[in-house]
């Protein structure tokens, strides 16, 4: 009855081993640093006998990170954030998703990565023996800007952890494990024949048909799909469509940051035949390069169509509300802007060009970022044509600008050149290169934005 109602158990003795495998770690795009082997030590914790329709709770020890903190940049405290995968298999096939606290000791620059526990939760579905088999996993450092240190096995990975289970009089589904509970700290986990979660959706198998849809605690809501994460469909009354936070690198132009790291998430809300866009940023997207006062710093996007319907969308956010100090995190408002379809069918929504307007008195900068790469989309719709929609046209504020790339990235991929337009706006300011600042294992080079309130 316990391990039907999803509480978490811990039916024996809890078992504990290194495991120890070749890793390559890819550094976040924008560092330019060269992928690193070395070897990951994981340590899995779970029960060593439990009953069928139990949910256990697995630990992830990370005794050794396969890559030190480059010598570039000392880690504040709490800003490391490990996620990872576990290989289910035996009894039951499948991965298991394992996420830990942002959580940390500061990290001195050329030192051993010091990563929290990472936890997640199993629930038992068929009697026999499981192994469970550490795999990938991902490093997040939160700030200065965020970014994403990914690591992969090279070598064939012994098993980590086994958990024998015996048949406690619980009703089984055919075998695999199912997703459903999240312990503190852990996230929904599992899959039903080898179906795979991530981030806290679930995607599974069920008699009759392949239901795939958004979650909350591991229950499965009926209606609208998703698919990776994104959001389909706008029928039976559905007016909130929630987007997948997708990872995003921007290029940017001087005077401005080399580039801007950021997860950014898509949400919309239908009314009528249209979508109220609001796209939200990562915290600290970048240390701001100059003290500005409240009012100074105001960010846009242009959101990508494609699909079904083509264009942009350019929403727009508030400037500061408070003054902004040099060298502190910086925090991009929301920018909301209307979407208006062009066609019917799917379309995609994905972050495109970010433009950040700097304003004092007279003076004013503008700093588009393009996308560099390609990016997930974050949201999809279900749209039906409306009169004088997106598709084709270029407007601001609720429909598109013709040429978008289909995917949603800006054409180039690479960083925006500085000719002599730029050149012609830094003197215009009165404006001289100068000021380095480390942003996530890569040096971006800033103007001194504190001459902005010089004369010209």
């Amino acid at each position: 009855m316990l391990g039907g109602a999803g509480l978490l158990l811990a039916a024996s003795p809890a078992q504990a081993a290194d495991t120890s495998y070749k890793t390559e770690c890819i550094p976040p795009a924008v560092s330019g640093l060269p992928p690193v082997e070395g070897t990951t030590v994981a340590q899995l914790t779970a029960p060593a006998e439990a009953k069928v329709g139990d949910t256990v709770e697995v630990v992830w020890k990370t005794v050794e990170a396969a890559s030190k903190n480059p010598d570039m940049l000392d880690l504040g405290k709490d800003t490391v954030k490990p996620t990872g995968t576990i290989k289910v298999g035996g009894a039951a096939t499948g991965t298991l998703q394992m996420e830990g606290p942002r959580q940390n000791p500061p990290i001195p620059k050329n030192s051993a990565m010091v990563l929290p526990d990472m936890k997640g939760t199993l629930k038992l579905e068929k009697a026999g023996e499981i192994t469970l088999t550490p795999d990938a996993y991902n490093i997040n450092v939160s700030k200065p800007i965020s970014t994403d240190t990914k690591c992969s096995p090279k070598e064939t990975v012994k098993t980590g952890a086994t958990i024998k289970v015996t048949d406690g009089g619980g009703a089984t589904t055919g075998g695999g494990t199912t997703s459903g509970s999240t312990a503190a700290g852990g996230t929904t986990s599992g899959s039903t024949t080898g179906s795979t979660t991530a981030g806290g959706t679930t995607s599974g198998s069920t008699a009759g048909g392949t239901t795939s849809g958004s979650t909350t605690s591991g229950s499965t809501t009926s209606g609208s799909t998703t698919a990776g994460g994104t959001t389909s469909g706008s029928g039976g009354g559905q007016t909130d469509f929630p987007g997948k936070e997708v990872a995003v690198h921007f290029a940017c132009t001087s005077p401005g940051p080399a580039g801007i790291s950021s997860k950014v998430t898509i949400n919309a809300k239908k009314s009528g035949g249209s979508y109220a866009l609001t796209v939200k940023t990562a915290k600290g997207v970048m240390d701001s390069p100059a003290a500005l006062p409240a009012g100074a710093l105001k960010p846009s996007m242009d959101v990508s169509i494609a699909g079904a319907d083509k264009g942009s969308v350019k929403v727009t956010g508030p400037a500061n509300a408070e003054p902004l100090e040099l060298g502190k995190p910086v925090d991009l408002s929301d920018m909301t802007g209307t979407y208006k379809p062009g066609a019917s069918g799917k379309s995609t929504l994905s972050p495109g060009t970010l433009t950040i307007d700097v304003t004092l008195g007279a003076s004013k900068i503008n700093i588009p970022c393009k996308v560099k790469g390609s990016v997930t989309p974050s949201l999809e719709l279900d749209t039906t044509a409306q009169q004088g929609g997106t598709s084709g046209s270029t407007t601001s504020g609720s429909t598109g600008t013709a040429g978008s790339s289909a995917g949603g990235t800006d054409s180039g991929g690479g960083l925006a050149a500085t000719g002599a337009e730029g050149t012609g706006t830094l003197r215009a300011l009165g404006l001289v290169a100068g000021t380095a600042i480390l942003l996530g294992g890569a040096v971006f080079t800033f103007t001194p934005w504190r001459r902005l309130r010089g004369t010209r």
